[in-house]
């Protein structure tokens, strides 16, 4: 097996595949914590700190709430409606609701995660994972504020657009903030101790 490994990584440096190498770290990682959460969340129900998630996810819902109603109202300049339960209401009637999936902790989390295992200096990681933070939740309210306009403009594409247009973004946002850390940060890092 020492052996297999040895070869492995021999052919990688030959041909220079190290990228792909990291890119696939960086899926398996991606993948395995995904449905890791997702079994954690949806059959434990958050055990041990079922009490502490809830609130989490209950608090960083009512930020994206909100942060988003502002900028759709004073950026965006739509008319809405405010109403109960989080629910932001159009003038043609249809509707956005920030619940606890809409409160960006899952994506906040999987980065955190992806950036805590994966190598690299950690003075830089100091203001990497809270700059990266910020910029996963800037992601989930451009989701919010574009899932607005998509409600207002053109609704009958509001289930394509959430499911398969701005779920995904995150992934492409947490996979290119990866990218600029691997490239500079993690590379320079195996540099000094080469």
């Amino acid at each position: 097996m020492k052996k297999l490994y040895e070869e492995i990584n021999k052919s990688i440096k030959k041909y220079k595949l190290g990228v792909l190498k990291d890119v696939a770290i960086f899926i398996i990682i991606t993948l395995t914590i995904h449905y890791t959460y997702r079994y954690w969340a949806n059959t434990t129900h958050y055990l041990p700190i079922n009490s502490q998630m809830t609130l989490a996810h209950e608090k960083m819902a009512g930020i994206v709430f909100d942060q988003s109603i502002w900028i759709i109202d004073n950026i965006l300049h739509i008319p809405v409606t405010i109403e109960e339960n989080r629910l932001i209401r159009f003038q043609n009637n249809g509707f956005v609701a920030i619940n606890h999936g809409c409160s960006g902790l899952k994506p906040i989390l999987q980065y955190l995660l992806l950036m805590l295992i994966f190598p690299g200096p950690w003075k830089h990681k100091a203001w990497f994972l809270p700059m990266g933070i910020v910029i996963v939740h800037l992601t989930n309210l451009f989701r919010i504020c574009g899932l607005a306009v998509i409600t207002v403009t053109i609704p009958e594409y509001w289930d394509f657009s959430h499911d398969y247009l701005f779920r995904p973004f995150f992934y492409v946002v947490i996979f290119l903030l990866w990218v600029w850390w691997a490239e500079k940060f993690r590379a320079k890092s195996e540099e000094h101790r080469a």
